[in-house]
């Protein structure tokens, strides 16, 4: 007789003493009604009475699938992100939403597909912290009653058409070789600036001219090269000129 009371005492207990995890919260209604939340260790629960659900309070991660979306300016795109989140009152998680597992995941979704909608392709791949601070706020302002604290969205992929992808790698080719053109414009006018500076200090100096023509064919003369180009001043090709024009005139006259 003694044992099976210790057993039918050891049974009862198992079904009444509930066991809640570090991590965990337990929701406990009483006659259907809620009672009160159970917090980590081990909870007393009547059967029949009684009831519970367990809550997971630790962050957990939802990857938001694909979304097809089209941004302010009409150009398709595919984007997906990773929410995180964690639940901050067991009891509105049970009591406020029936499954708040699948309803954030289908209120992530068309959150980011609008907040898409709603910047041009330029800023969502510019932009892609400030989207997702965005998207962020909005759901945790929407979960809040849920009993819910989102932490963080992050943009994981976007995904353009081949035909855009195109048109972007052909931007920025062209912006490439602009800038290539702007450097080198800037390089010739700043060339241009120091010759017209060399130019005018060597025509107040006399003899730099010269000087500078010597040093010209030092240079050229250093090179292993056949051809060697000689260089005059124009004021020896007009006194040569100027002596066959006297040549001429003296021949003339005899």
């Amino acid at each position: 007789m003694l044992i099976v009371v210790i057993i039918v005492v050891i049974f009862l207990l198992s079904i009444t003493i509930v066991q809640v995890n570090e991590y965990e919260r337990g929701v406990k209604f009483h006659r259907g009604k809620f009672h009160k939340i159970m917090n980590p260790g081990w909870n007393f629960v009547i059967p029949i009475f009684q009831s519970y659900k367990k809550v997971d309070i630790r962050t957990k991660a939802v990857d938001v699938p694909s979304q097809d979306a089209i941004t302010k300016d009409n150009v398709s795109v595919k984007i997906n992100a990773v929410l995180y989140y964690k639940i901050f009152d067991a009891s509105k998680a049970i009591l406020a939403v029936e499954n708040y597992s699948y309803a954030i995941e289908q209120l992530s979704q068309t959150t980011m597909r609008n907040a898409v909608g709603a910047v041009t392709l330029d800023e969502l791949l510019g932009e892609r912290e400030k989207i997702s601070e965005k998207i962020c706020k909005i759901i945790d302002e929407l979960t809040d009653p849920w009993g819910i604290k989102v932490e963080n969205v992050e943009l994981k992929d976007i995904s353009l058409p081949e035909e855009m992808q195109r048109v972007i790698a052909r931007i920025a080719e062209a912006e490439r070789e602009k800038q290539a053109v702007i450097t080198k414009a800037q390089g010739e006018v700043e060339a241009s600036r120091n010759l017209a500076e060399a130019a005018s200090n060597m025509s107040k100096v006399p003899g730099a001219i010269h000087l500078r023509t010597l040093s010209t064919i030092n240079d050229i003369s250093g090179d292993a090269s056949n051809t060697i180009v000689f260089t005059l001043p124009i004021e020896v090709l007009r006194a040569v000129d100027g002596f066959s024009d006297n040549v001429q005139k003296e021949n003339k006259k005899k």
